[in-house]
């Protein structure tokens, strides 16, 4: 074997996320993107004594546990859902066991939960970006997704299935009337150009619609012609809002440098466990409302007894789970980086009458050392990458009997609860709740005690 060969396997195993090995001349190789039991042909990109890495080129035979097809006109183009051909029992069967063979050294069999499904498999998403660019090189103006594998292309969106159907209408109009304004879409290799993002969130309790239109400062449109053919356009929900969002980052980010409100308001509300949440366009809030539901659930029911317990919610966010917790507990503390997070958090807290929330806005590495209350209770919710090395001996520090630590990257999770356990801590119990059914994605949730000091 080498170099640029190409060569065929079929995958033995597969690491989470989507990570396969399969057997060749007695080397074990990698191949990204797979699912266990497909034969697969691949271009050798990396060759090693006793294994190897190849590109994936191309599925030969699918795997028996493709069982269905696929549900969306544009699955394989797209670069969004990836087991399209995977029955949902069959991804629930496939992220639980990638999940369980991660944590298997911490949480033995008696203390495993499964997994919880999404309530809804289709349409959940209540966000989506879409990117402006073309589908081919100088190509006529798209508005969707990026394509497979790639950084430039777009793919025209016609028929998402993991949003409502408004979405796809609200796209096909966008396009439609910016097409005819002759403007550009921003190149972000040369950084020129104009049309960047087109931004949607729909709330899941009520159909309202916040549509934002993202562009660079790099031209001026006439707005009047595109707001008038999204208020006649006919929608199961309703539109409440119209803005128009200028971004000159080179970054391929959605931010604002400003913003108008070109019709309506900025803003709806949506409804999880009997709470209100006021959500703004660059509110973090969880994608998939009835998913979070269940997530949520779960994390307050391995929180357990509360009364008259002080708890710290780190990495809080817009205190979803503080809130949650705040109606029986002493006082809740949440803690976040992103100040319009903790602005959110504070507003939805008053709207929510309750006055036992507090929310600080900082790094949780720096703001552990400045506060002075104690907690008896930790939860924790980290970004992907997991909790900062240097904050996990402050949080250990605590001593605190229990911790709920919810994380949206198995790897991550791994990697903090060694440092758990070494510091006396074991995993009471823990399970999987799938937020985003399609992908390779998946929430877990874990109780951790303390065992020892």
């Amino acid at each position: 074997m080498r170099k640029k060969d190409i060569i065929e396997g079929v995958v033995d195993h597969v690491e989470f996320p989507n990570k396969g090995t399969f057997s060749y001349e007695d080397r074990t190789i990698t191949v990204k993107g797979v699912i266990e039991g497909q034969k697969i042909r691949g271009q050798v990109t990396k060759k090693r004594r006793n294994g190897g890495q190849v590109r994936l080129l191309e599925v030969l035979e699918p795997s028996k546990l493709e069982d269905v097809q696929p549900e969306c006109e544009h699955f394989g183009a797209c670069g969004g859902c990836f087991y399209q051909t995977v029955s949902y029992k069959n991804q629930l069967k496939i992220k639980e066991g990638q999940v369980r063979e991660l944590l298997k050294d911490f949480v033995p069999n008696e203390k495993w939960n499964g997994i919880k499904g999404s309530p809804k498999q289709w349409g959940y998403r209540n966000k989506m970006e879409f990117s402006f660019g073309d589908e081919v090189k100088d190509g006529p103006l798209a508005l969707g997704m990026h394509k497979k594998n790639t950084f430039h292309d777009i793919v025209n969106i016609t028929g998402c299935k993991i949003v409502d159907d408004d979405y796809n209408r609200i796209v096909q109009c966008v396009l439609n009337e910016v097409k005819d304004m002759g403007l550009p879409f921003y190149h972000k290799m040369r950084h020129e150009g104009y049309w960047r993002h087109l931004v949607v969130r729909r709330a899941e309790c009520s159909g309202d619609i916040l549509i934002n239109i993202v562009t660079t400062s790099q031209g001026a449109a006439d707005f009047t012609k595109l707001v008038e053919a999204l208020e006649v356009l006919k929608l199961q929900g309703q539109i409440v809002g119209i803005l128009h969002t200028v971004n000159d980052s080179l970054a391929d980010v959605v931010q604002a440098d400003s913003m108008e409100i070109l019709h309506g308001q900025n803003y709806f509300f949506e409804e999880i466990l009997g709470l209100k949440f006021k959500i703004s366009p660059f509110s973090f809030f969880q994608t998939n409302s009835l998913g979070a539901e269940v997530l949520y659930e779960t994390a307050r029911d391995y929180v357990g007894e509360t009364k008259d317990q002080v708890i710290f919610d780190l990495y809080s966010g817009t205190g979803t789970i503080a809130q949650m917790l705040a109606p029986v507990a002493k006082k809740v503390v949440g803690v976040e980086i992103v100040e319009e997070a903790v602005k959110a958090a504070k507003g939805n807290a008053r709207l929510n009458g309750l006055n036992n929330c507090e929310f600080i806005a900082g790094d949780v590495l720096k703001v552990l050392d400045e506060l002075e209350e104690k907690p008896n209770i930790i939860v924790l919710d980290p970004p992907r990458d997991g909790i900062h090395p240097k904050a996990l001996p402050k949080i250990i520090g605590y001593g605190v009997e229990k911790m709920v630590y919810i994380s949206c990257k198995p790897t991550s999770l791994a990697r903090d609860l060694e440092m758990f356990r070494e510091a006396g801590y074991e995993v009471e119990q823990a399970g999987c709740v799938d937020m985003f059914p399609g992908t390779v994605h998946v929430e877990v949730v874990t109780c951790l005690q303390r065992v020892n000091s």
